[in-house]
């Protein structure tokens, strides 16, 4: 599933190359299941619907909150709008809330609109701001970049 969210965010400006991750996905979500980072949504029949994957976060810079995040929140998009993705983000806050942490922050592409209305909803705001630019050069353009 989160290869598949991989490729289809690509529209949105991922950088992300899905199947080349896919062993590092599969070791994170080991890595999450171990640590009770990982929660499933399965509809009647037992099938896997959707996901999110959550945790500390890893900056080690010293702050005046405790900050947990959200990773992976994936809902297959043909059970999108069904509330799987709101009941998925509310059983990892509820499990960061367990844990002590006093925040959660989590990242979106900013051309991804319906994520963001999504997150909004939820009662994220922006907090923090990534900015990129392209550096394009004679080097980059001939090695096909």
């Amino acid at each position: 599933m989160w290869v598949e969210l991989a490729r289809g965010q690509r529209a949105h400006g991922s950088h992300l190359h899905a199947e080349a991750n896919r062993q590092t996905i599969r070791e994170a979500v080991v890595r999450d299941i171990i640590a009770d980072g990982l929660l499933v949504a399965r509809d009647e029949t037992d099938d896997l619907v959707g996901f999110v994957m959550f945790g500390p976060e890893s900056e080690q810079y010293a702050q005046d909150v405790s900050r947990g995040i959200v990773r992976n929140l994936v809902v297959r998009p043909e059970r999108r709008d069904e509330g799987i993705g709101g009941a998925l983000l509310d059983a990892a806050e509820s499990a960061l809330r367990a844990e002590g942490f006093d925040v959660v922050s989590l990242s979106v592409l900013a051309d991804n609109d319906g994520a963001r209305r999504f997150y909004e909803r939820h009662g994220y705001t922006p907090q923090r701001l990534d900015l990129e630019k392209r550096l394009e050069s004679d080097s980059h353009k001939s090695a096909g970049r």
